[in-house]
């Protein structure tokens, strides 16, 4: 997925972008263009806050939540709500939301005001992370319960695989790569920085995860080691389907 950072309002070419990317079409185009603006650009352009995606936002979390909470009370009909909250966490995090987002390159269709542009803000975790749960709620408004709750499904496919695999939250990236890879009887995989972007108040680190000497994935986020998380999780996704 990928588009144009040159906008200069919502479009439907933009909007027209990402449905297909997604793979299927919204009944009402306009709850898609709501949740691709974020607050910075109705600042800039003197729309009203409520031209943002805040308001999806939030009901997109609470629709998120309910459904990672049904998925997981049957995928483990032997865990306790202890543990099913722990595994919760993990998959609805901001950080998880982020990697789902960036995974889709959602950040490239986003509209943002220049500062946040300029900064690479719509690749921030924060940003993303809202996003994402935006575009929840717009599918679910526009699609229904059971649509958006198979679309969930698919968002968090691998991070689902992943926990019940292992029967628990997902571990560390970083070690179950590690583990992964030496099990195949290579070398640990090391950790390339790629770049640093923005603010000093905002910075966004892109990391490239290298086994044998190939890039087997790729993260950003805020802080290096999250980059770092995010590169180890899509080399998992990866390298999992290779083996």
């Amino acid at each position: 997925m990928g588009s144009s950072r040159d906008k200069t309002t919502p479009t439907r070419a933009s909007v027209k972008a990402l449905e297909t990317a997604l793979g299927f079409s919204f009944k009402d185009p306009s709850l898609l263009r709501l949740a691709l603006v974020h607050s910075s650009y109705c600042n800039e352009h003197g729309l009203d806050p409520g031209q943002s995606y805040e308001r999806l936002e939030f009901l997109g979390d609470a629709v998120l939540e309910l459904a990672v909470s049904t998925e997981l009370y049957l995928r483990f009909p032997d865990a306790d709500e202890g543990e099913l909250t722990k595994i919760r966490s993990s998959l609805v995090r901001r950080e998880t939301l982020a990697e789902i987002a960036r995974r889709m390159d959602l950040g490239s269709y986003l509209f943002v005001g220049k500062g946040v542009e300029t900064s690479n803000g719509h690749q921030q975790d924060s940003v993303l992370a809202a996003a994402l749960e935006a575009l929840v709620a717009a599918v679910y408004i526009d699609q229904g319960n059971e649509f958006t709750r198979q679309f969930i499904l698919k968002l968090i496919d691998a991070e689902l695989a992943q926990a019940e695999l292992q029967g628990g939250p997902p571990e560390n990236p970083k070690s179950l790569l590690q583990e992964m890879v030496q099990g195949q009887g290579l070398e640990p995989p090391t950790y390339k920085l790629v770049s640093s972007e923005g603010p000093d108040h905002g910075p966004v680190f892109t990391v490239d995860v290298l086994v044998d000497g190939q890039v087997v994935g790729t993260g950003a986020g805020g802080k290096k080691s999250e980059a770092e998380g995010a590169a180890a999780r899509a080399a998992l996704a990866t390298l999992s389907g290779e083996i």
